[in-house]
């Protein structure tokens, strides 16, 4: 709520008692009460609005469908590029590489590495102690 936490609204609250005093604090009160409901009558307000001119449903459009968060433009762009016949072969990598890979391959799944564009053990450069990183100024 407002990034305030109960601590800090029971000191807020106590403030403003204290500030505007036991006789005027029935008078706030009602006038809190009555901008809350103001507010809630507003808000009906304004969906029952957006239903008569949108014509839509507000409570069964699909939110998460909506939410652009979920769009990855290269999932987009990979599904817009390639077949069907290549998405296939994609879904089957992600789902069992070791397994996609051999049937496409025509080997047994035990000799597949386990992890597609991994390198194998054997190929693991490790740098020497001391040795700095390579660093690629057009990358960073």
């Amino acid at each position: 709520m407002f990034g305030i936490n109960t601590p800090e609204l029971v000191v807020i609250v106590i403030v403003a008692v204290l500030v505007i005093g036991p006789s005027r604090l029935p008078e706030y009160v009602e006038k809190l009460k009555n901008l809350i409901r103001e507010v809630r009558k507003m808000a009906s307000g304004a969906r029952e609005t957006i239903r008569e001119e949108a014509g839509v449903d507000i409570d069964d459009i699909d939110w998460k469908k909506l939410d652009p968060r979920q769009y990855d433009p290269r999932r987009i762009i990979r599904e817009a590029l390639l077949d069907d016949e290549d998405l296939e072969k994609l879904n089957a990598l992600k789902m069992a590489p070791g397994a996609a890979i051999a049937s496409m391959m025509g080997k047994d799944e035990d000799k597949v590495p386990a992890a597609v564009g991994a390198p194998a053990a054997s190929e693991i450069v490790r740098l020497a102690e001391g040795q700095r990183a390579p660093f690629d100024m057009e990358a960073t």
